[in-house]
């Protein structure tokens, strides 16, 4: 045990020495951030998308909309399911429409439909179904996964453009561990790469080579023990770089075992700035055109940045929010209470 933890240190040294010694062009690290409220609202937002100047965002209140980026003009509607009001906390697109996925049951599944109306194109009712997080690998095929139900994991797969969505059985999916789920704090916690995905549990990463069709789970050492312990966000610069952050939103001072690394393609993880910044976290984010050095983790605890693959913190800003997506790599845009804001890192 004690020479594979000592191999795996050494490949992480290696890691951080080759990126560190990769030359950019006048990039320097970032030391702070601007941040401009950009809408306002009395609004939970945890799921934002960004397609080209277009910033679209779902939220509590069944609130849903679009903002220019270039002119700030906004479109925003309800999205009522007979009386009651959804709450939605996971989007994604294609080329040609709009998704949006709400938490709760039952679980409601919208789509862009005709005359610019939102056309429900997936529902699910029963104890327990909670949805957490959703994306598309192309323009036909896309997945969203959700809470266990029944002892099985809640995912769901369209092949033909999102029109229909069926769920997995169980019998291809890994056995879940007592009481196993997935928060849906930032609509992060699910990643692809070309036919990869990697799902984040509140315990394991679940892992699929080819688009769903078969899975395999790895453990992390990010903690896990209490209900909200566990892994929150994930990303990956590529199919072998990836980094993953939580903690426990309930104890948000915690720096301990909420942060990790793998360079394996998620089958091993090792935990960076063990005891050190940043704190809980909800969502992470690799910067782009960063040669996959620098890192964005932000949360109600504010937000945090890396140069170093994640081997150091700072911390810009104490500023509150629950997700983030970069418009390019310097300026980003993050969603949280009751507003969304530009982000200018310098």
């Amino acid at each position: 045990m004690l020479l594979l933890s000592m191999r795996k240190f050494l490949l992480l040294f290696i890691v951080f020495s080759v990126f560190s010694c990769v030359e950019e062009e006048n990039r320097l690290p970032f030391t702070s951030v601007e941040i401009e409220p950009i809408y306002e609202d009395t609004l939970s937002i945890r799921a934002i998308d960004i397609v080209g100047n277009t910033l679209r965002y779902a939220a509590n209140k069944g609130t849903f909309g679009n903002i220019d980026l270039r002119t700030g003009k906004i479109m925003e509607g309800i999205q009522k399911y007979h009386t009651s009001i959804p709450e939605f906390r996971a989007i994604t697109h294609s080329s040609t429409d709009f998704f949006m996925l709400s938490v709760g049951n039952p679980a409601l599944l919208y789509k862009t439909g005709e005359e610019g109306k939102m056309e429900l194109v997936y529902m699910e009712e029963g104890d327990g179904v909670f949805y957490d997080s959703m994306t598309f690998w192309d323009d036909q095929e896309g997945i969203a996964i959700g809470d266990t139900v029944d002892g099985c994991f809640s995912i769901i797969i369209t092949r033909d453009g999102g029109n229909t969505w069926n769920k997995l059985s169980c019998n291809i999916l890994p056995e879940m561990i007592e009481g196993e789920g997935a928060f849906a704090a930032s609509d992060t916690n699910i990643k692809t790469i070309g036919n990869k995905t990697w799902v984040a549990t509140t315990k394991r990463i679940l892992f699929s080579p080819d688009k769903g069709k078969t899975w395999e789970a790895f453990k992390t050492p990010i903690l896990n023990k209490g209900e909200a312990e566990g892994i929150y966000s994930i990303d990956f610069w590529t199919d072998y770089l990836g980094v993953a952050v939580g903690g426990d939103y309930t104890n948000p001072e915690g720096n301990t075992s909420n942060k990790a690394i793998t360079i394996d393609g998620g089958k091993t993880w090792t935990l960076i700035a063990d005891g050190q910044e940043p704190s809980y976290k909800s969502c992470v984010q690799f910067v782009p055109n960063s040669s996959g050095k620098e890192i964005v983790a932000l949360g109600f605890t504010g937000i945090s940045y890396s140069s170093d693959i994640g081997k150091t913190w700072k911390k810009l800003s104490d500023e509150s929010f629950y997700t983030i997506r970069f418009l390019n790599d310097s300026i980003a845009y993050a969603a949280g209470k009751n507003r969304i804001a530009k982000l200018t890192f310098r």
